[in-house]
């Protein structure tokens, strides 16, 4: 297979937030009889909460979790997985852009 543009710390980083949000998100589908509430659920603001804080510290400030973070706060949308979705997206993109930096292309113009 291809070579891995991005740094090597920066794809432990990836790695640990990947692992966290998938943690998250089945902490949250387990427990979802105790969360079903959503945004009037203590527990499940402070899953999200602390999930959201740590992708911040890991990933840094992307766009892609903050729509997570708000979707959160519906009830019902705990269902779906969408902390690994936003870190997967991340990943995806910031892969992309260290490839075509390292080619040397603009990856705004592809």
């Amino acid at each position: 297979m291809g070579r891995n543009p991005i740094p090597k710390s920066q794809l432990t980083r990836f790695r640990i937030a990947l692992v966290l949000a998938v943690a998250a998100d089945a902490l949250q589908f387990v427990f979802l009889p105790f969360l079903v509430e959503g945004a009037d659920s203590p527990a499940d603001d402070v899953i999200d909460l602390v999930t959201g804080a740590l992708m911040m510290y890991l990933l840094g400030f992307h766009w892609e979790i903050l729509p997570s973070f708000a979707a959160k706060l519906v009830p019902g949308l705990d269902l779906a997985p969408l902390w690994t979705l936003s870190v997967a997206n991340v990943y995806r993109k910031t892969k992309r852009l260290a490839a075509s930096q390292a080619q040397g292309s603009d990856p705004i113009a592809s």
